[in-house]
């Protein structure tokens, strides 16, 4: 596997490969690999002939007071991690690379009324970040294909309809949630976790469970749901973030009449804010 630095050195290499008619996947992350992020890998291993994963911890994202400069940086465990899964490049830019002219000079993409509810809504220009970087990446690597983690539902919702709406030549795929034995969906944050709190952190995906065996069994009273879910979590050490229960077209609150329903749960556990959803077909 080859590591790139530089935009032109990457674009050069890519465009050889392209005019041979490979056909280029593409994993954005944003490094501190784990098995969740080598499925990504090994999916658009599947389908590709090419594969191009990028590690960038993008400041875009972070808001005031979370953990950009504690998040972790493990670059050459990452390049080992990636090499074992097939990748055949990573894109490892740095952050002046990415915005040349400073972060407050870079235009901005934005996908508006899904970016600013649940995680938009507690975490405020989260998603725009999220866009502006995933939109310069595309724009960098120009794949095929692009994969990313369903952990994040609301994020890959956004993703695709930056792409829908800005005509982009992506296809964008959708990988499903990696978990330990426990039902713990991995995250790279996980590590924040002590071993106390990782016994408690399952409950976050139990919990998710048992609602959805709730409504699958017919309950529609999906405030009270929402409301007996919360305590479950704050009764194990969890504090309160969201637990919603929505349509999963278009993520507004979910109604009696709501056919396709996903979980959207997310929740701080000591220095962790994990996130989770289970989707649910009536």
């Amino acid at each position: 596997m080859q590591t790139f630095f530089s935009i032109e050195e990457l674009r050069a290499t890519l465009s050889e490969a392209r005019a041979q008619g490979k056909r280029i996947g593409f994993v954005p992350t944003m490094g501190n690999l784990h098995e969740g992020h080598l499925a990504l890998v090994r999916q658009a291993v599947s389908c590709c002939d090419i594969v191009v994963a990028s590690i960038f911890v993008n400041p875009l994202q972070f808001g005031i007071n979370e953990d950009l400069d504690n998040y972790p940086r493990t670059l050459q465990a990452d390049q080992e991690k990636l090499i074992s899964a097939g990748c055949n490049y990573l894109f490892a830019p740095s952050d002046e690379v990415m915005y040349p002219n400073g972060r407050e000079e870079q235009t901005q993409v934005e996908v508006p009324l899904i970016s600013n509810i649940h995680c938009g809504a507690s975490r405020p220009g989260h998603f725009q970040g999220v866009a502006t970087v995933v939109c310069k990446l595309f724009g960098i690597v120009q794949p095929d294909v692009a994969v990313f983690g369903e952990k994040d539902y609301q994020q890959l919702m956004v993703i695709r309809r930056m792409v829908e709406h800005l005509y982009l030549p992506v296809e964008v795929q959708g990988s499903p949630i990696a978990r330990n034995e426990d039902g713990l969906a991995l995250s790279s944050r996980n590590g924040y976790l002590n071993d106390e709190q990782m016994k408690v952190a399952p409950t976050l995906y139990r919990t998710l469970q048992e609602a959805k065996a709730e409504i699958l069994g017919g309950r529609r009273d999906y405030k009270q749901l929402e409301d007996e879910a919360y305590a479950k979590l704050e009764a194990v050490g969890f504090s309160r973030d969201f637990f919603n229960i929505c349509d999963a077209h278009t993520l507004t609150p979910a109604t009696a009449e709501t056919q396709q329903l996903v979980i959207l749960a997310a929740a701080p556990l000591g220095g962790a804010r994990l996130i989770d959803n289970v989707v649910i077909e009536l």
